[in-house]
């Protein structure tokens, strides 16, 4: 048995797969990767500052925008709700 807690998924792969495209795709800066990944969290019913959300698109960019990073960053954001 593990000691650390089991991390719920609160976000469906093709949801991940989706905005892992349009982050890439779009070639936005990381202030407006932030507001998109607001967006996609205000749309899923969190509350999430602007800040916290730029922090993350910076996070998630310098690994290259990998899904287990944004699956991550995501969750940790939708935590704080």
């Amino acid at each position: 048995m593990s000691a650390e807690p089991e991390m719920t998924e609160h976000f469906a792969d093709t949801e991940l797969h989706l905005l892992r495209d349009e982050l890439l795709r779009s070639g936005l800066d990381s202030w407006q990767a932030g507001e998109l990944i607001g967006a996609f969290l205000s749309a899923k019913g969190y509350g999430v500052s602007n800040s916290d959300a730029r922090t993350a698109a910076t996070r998630i960019e310098r690994v290259g925008c990998n899904l287990p990073v944004l699956r991550e960053e995501l969750q940790k954001l939708a935590q704080f709700m």
